[in-house]
Formats: structure tokens, C-alpha cells, sequence
């Protein structure tokens, strides 16, 4: 499920790259709201709206598969295999500290 989202999330992305380029900018851009090339079959006025609703649902649907990756991956982070950079350091373990009653001699050779 989450990979499925995660392939969701990058193609909705693109797209609203893709129409985010399009739309007609203050200096031109790559905007087609000019009334020649791929956005004739359009006024400019309906083009411009048709462009503003397309990038408002895809960015809502952008926001919406965010959201849910977010909840589904929620605990994919904690747990045993996560790393918290801000947590305090593990205490070192029993067995790498000699004990007691093991006497320290020196190792001959």
C-alpha cells in the first residue's frame, strides 16, 4: 500500500509540475494562456481557469497522499532498527566490562 502511495505521490507531483509551467507568468514563461500553440483549442480566460482548477485538485491530492504516507509510515521510524539522533547513547552492556570476580593477570608470551 505504501509503495502504490508512493508512486501516487511522485506522478501527482510531476503533473503539477507540469501545469504549474504552463500557466501564463507575469513575463510569459512557459505559460500557453497566449491564444497560439498547444492552448489554441481554449480562450485564454478558459484556459487560465481550466489551469488553476487542474493545479488546486492536484495540489490538494498532492497534500492528501502526503498525508496518508505520513500516517502509514508513522511507526516505521521508532522501534529497533530506527535511529534517534537526539536520544542518549545505549549503555554499554555487562559482558564488555570484566567482571569482578575474574582476576586481571597478564598475558604472558
Amino acid at each position: 500500500m505504501s509503495t502504490l502511495l508512493t508512486i501516487l505521490t511522485i506522478l501527482v507531483s510531476l503533473a503539477l509540475i507540469a501545469v504549474i509551467l504552463l500557466q501564463r507568468s507575469e513575463g510569459g514563461g512557459l505559460g500557453i494562456g497566449g491564444g497560439q500553440g498547444a492552448g489554441s483549442f481554449m480562450t485564454g480566460r478558459g484556459t487560465a481557469t481550466f489551469l488553476t482548477r487542474a493545479t488546486s485538485i492536484l495540489a490538494a491530492l498532492f497534500m492528501l497522499f502526503c498525508l496518508l504516507l505520513a500516517v502509514l509510515n508513522k511507526g516505521a521510524s521508532g522501534g529497533q532498527n530506527g535511529h534517534d539522533l537526539l536520544a542518549a547513547p545505549p549503555a554499554p552492556s555487562q559482558a564488555a566490562q570484566p567482571s569482578a570476580s575474574t582476576p586481571l593477570t597478564p598475558a604472558t608470551h
